[in-house]
């Protein structure tokens, strides 16, 4: 089986500051789902990844994670934000009461 990814293209996609903003809380939360979700499985923190123990280096607080770790979910985000826009629907901040 050939798989040939084809994700639609974002790249002409500008967000605006607020956006940029709102994508460091989505990276962040994507970290804690994929966290909690390891956790639920038996994973444990582990200074080194080792799949047979469930031991992952990254099941720490986002905050604490290598700047690496953090561009790959704010890559995330940044994605998900720029494919909303670039399918023509708009996020709009509420203000607070």
């Amino acid at each position: 089986m050939k798989f040939n990814p084809s994700p639609i293209r974002t790249d002409d996609v500008e967000l605006s500051e607020d956006l940029i903003q709102l994508s460091e809380c989505i990276a962040e939360n994507v970290h804690n789902v994929w966290a909690s979700s390891r956790m639920a499985e038996g994973w444990t923190w582990g200074k080194e990844r080792n799949d047979a123990l469930r031991r992952h280096p990254c099941l720490v607080p986002y905050g604490e994670l290598p700047e690496s770790e953090k561009d790959y979910d704010r890559n995330t985000a940044l994605e998900t934000l720029k494919l909303i826009q670039k399918l023509g629907f708009a996020i709009i901040k509420k203000e607070k009461p």
